[in-house]
């Protein structure tokens, strides 16, 4: 058994997002501008009739998901593989506050090198084992040429897509709040990214913009 598709979904936005501030897996809630983002989300993801949803076991994440399962009527199982990287004593920091406390491992993460996020934390190809190792098996036990849906995080998500397709994360953009990627499967038995970044037609009311 498995999938035909996959959407990987991002959550959508925390008052720690918009604040700049690095969350890892702090459990912070959705603020009210991403509670809109997953309903907005939600409304669209539906017409690409999902079977199951997948998600982290955070918060942000769950809140998400729970949009989608209102409207479709889907259970939501959890998979705490799915978690944001573990960032360690940078929680709650911004990256200004983080590079004053370690300032090697801060300068090592904006070059792009695979250093753990703090000296507590999870290094990148740590979390995308532990993700692509979690989509890996939830493809391999979803219905029959289904469409299933895992809500996660931005940098776990990115990272775990790239080690799932075998292709370079760094070569792969950010994804925003409540965006979400959709993986195909060829008939040859491939996978492939069939779009990236897609999000919700949503205005942000101009008090809620984060400069």
């Amino acid at each position: 058994m498995t999938a035909r598709r996959v959407v990987v979904w991002r959550h959508g936005r925390t008052s720690w997002n918009a604040t700049g501030r690095y969350q890892g897996q702090a459990d912070i809630p959705l603020d009210g501008l991403g509670r809109r983002q997953a309903a907005a989300a939600a409304g669209v993801i539906k017409e690409l009739k999902p079977s199951a949803i997948f998600s982290s076991d955070l918060s942000r994440a769950t809140q998400t998901a729970r949009a989608l399962a209102d409207v479709t009527g889907l259970e939501i199982s959890l998979d705490p593989r799915l978690r944001e990287i573990n960032v360690g004593s940078w929680e709650g920091l911004t990256v200004e506050e983080a590079a004053e406390a370690d300032p090697e491992l801060v300068a090592a993460v904006a070059a792009g090198e695979d250093v753990r996020r703090s000296p507590s934390g999870e290094t990148t190809s740590e979390v995308a084992d532990r993700a692509s190792a979690a989509i890996t098996d939830i493809i391999g036990t979803a219905e029959d040429e289904s469409t299933v849906v895992i809500t996660m995080h931005g940098t776990a998500g990115r990272v775990g897509i790239g080690r799932f397709l075998g292709v370079d994360w760094d070569r792969l953009g950010s994804l925003r709040n409540c965006a979400w990627v959709i993986l195909d499967r060829h008939t040859l038995g491939h996978w492939y990214i069939g779009a990236y970044n897609l999000h919700a037609d949503f205005v942000v009311p101009d008090d809620e913009r984060v400069a």
